[in-house]
């Protein structure tokens, strides 16, 4: 069946998402797939995730980044390049790039958007349980690392400034 986009650009047709929550339903967690139909909490947290995914925040490459780092998940080959431009222990632009999954992509636009206006140090306290938080639903074991992808290499960007 075709489906698309409609024309006044307020949202997906009822059956295209109806298609969307199909796909991601194998990744989410077990517990999650025991209903048929999506709690409205759900359906939000899957709204949110996909608009990170089509229309990403400060997806690219910093211009003037004082900080980078990138890594993957050697699991899936999911990849994600963070740049960082921190003046003064503040972290005043954030931008990422990369290649894998919606949920790698968008956790790191989520995160992205997150970090920028945040301190180094509150960075840093920023933890992996924050990151699962900060993304929404919960996800498998494997899902999480995923997620987690963007939050390991924004900790490791933070140590590695870039040499000229």
């Amino acid at each position: 069946a075709k489906t698309a986009w409609r024309g006044d650009r307020t949202g997906w047709s009822s059956l295209f998402v109806t298609g969307l929550l199909r796909k991601l339903k194998r990744y989410l967690s077990p517990t999650q797939t025991e209903t048929t139909m999506p709690s409205r909490d759900e359906e939000i947290y899957q709204e949110h995730i996909l608009d990170h995914y089509e229309d990403p925040y400060h997806q690219g490459t910093c211009p003037n980044c004082t900080h980078a780092h990138e890594d993957e998940n050697p699991l899936c080959g999911d990849t994600v390049h963070v740049d960082l431009r921190i003046e003064d222990g503040v972290i005043r632009e954030a931008w990422f790039d990369g290649d894998g999954c919606c949920i790698s992509q968008a956790s790191a636009s989520m995160l992205m958007e997150k970090i920028e206006g945040m301190t180094v140090d509150a960075v840093k306290e920023f933890s992996a349980r924050d990151m699962l938080s900060l993304y929404g639903p919960p996800l498998t074991p494997n899902r999480q690392k995923c997620c987690l992808l963007s939050w390991r290499v924004v900790q490791q960007a933070i140590y590695s400034p870039k040499t000229s």
